[in-house]
């Protein structure tokens, strides 16, 4: 009874260090979903004097005066371009999530079980890709991709992206966790290499397979520069980088604030119903120690 005595005062500060660090971005979230329900007049009388140089001070509230569902209505039923650009992110994100995972397991389960001449010095090339940026390979992508004739099309998005080296070094980590032993056994009862990865391999690294999965899907949902450098044509834009515009042309209204709030909806999804694999995943791969 002492002992959780003296452990309460420490959870409390404890709980509270860590709400004041999440506090800011929960109030993002509080912020999209009550503009979402405001009408225009009572966001031009509390944001106006910000985003329109109107005169007077910008307030505002924890709710809503006189919520409404008319920016939600308008986007869902009036604003067909949103879905185009709702469309194109699917397009962009979902393709390039299966193909992640169809050639990073496999990949991640050779750099992991197999032993062949240079498997280290590969395995090395591979965090060194991970760890430069984008602008490091955005010269040399944009002039592969031009002679292969991909500019403008979704491929120029989807392809470098399944071969991203991120997902591998998940999913290796975690296949580093099956007992060596198992293997063994499956190798004396006549099973193959391919048997052994789809029925020992693939079930027992399931974590890092869905922890990647899960980071995979939020890259690309979140895509921005690789749209923006290799996507020309408007129509193929996705959320990312069109709801800048849209949010542009829509003004000062709770239509843009709704838009923004449904493109959040399925990340947050994957993320909420992920959010124990990840947490698995990350583990086997020996990033939280």
């Amino acid at each position: 009874m002492k002992r959780s005595t003296k452990k309460a005062p420490g959870r409390a500060l404890l709980f509270l260090v860590l709400g004041a660090a999440a506090l800011p971005v929960w109030w993002v979230l509080w912020f999209l979903a009550l503009g979402a329900l405001q009408s225009p007049e009572e966001l031009a009388i509390l944001y106006g004097p910000v985003l329109r140089d109107a005169p007077g001070l910008a307030g505002w509230t924890v709710l809503p005066s006189w919520p409404t569902l008319r920016p939600l209505a308008e986007l869902l039923l009036d604003t067909p371009e949103f879905f185009a650009m709702f469309w194109n992110s699917c397009r962009l994100a979902l393709p390039q999530l299966l193909g992640q995972l169809l050639v990073g397991a496999p990949a991640a389960w050779a750099f992991s079980r197999l032993r062949f001449f240079g498997r280290q010095a590969l395995f090395g090339l591979y965090l060194l890709l991970m760890v430069l940026p984008f602008q490091v390979t955005m010269v040399p992508g944009y002039l592969v991709l031009g002679s292969l004739g991909l500019l403008d099309t979704r491929w120029a998005v989807v392809l470098p992206g399944v071969f991203s080296t991120f997902p591998v070094f998940i999913m290796a980590k975690s296949f580093d966790a099956v007992p060596r032993a198992m293997l063994e056994a499956a190798r004396i009862d006549g099973a193959g290499p391919l048997q052994t990865f789809l029925r020992i391999g693939l079930p027992l690294g399931a974590p890092g397979v869905a922890a990647a999965a899960v980071l995979g899907f939020l890259d690309g949902w979140n895509l921005i520069e690789q749209p923006m450098t290799y996507l020309k044509s408007p129509s193929l834009w996705p959320l990312s980088i069109a709801m800048p515009g849209f949010s542009a042309a829509s003004g000062l209204g709770g239509l843009a604030l709704a838009a923004s709030l449904v493109a959040l909806v399925p990340a947050v999804l994957v993320f909420l119903c992920g959010q124990r694999y990840l947490e698995l995943g990350i583990q086997s791969s020996g990033l939280k120690g």
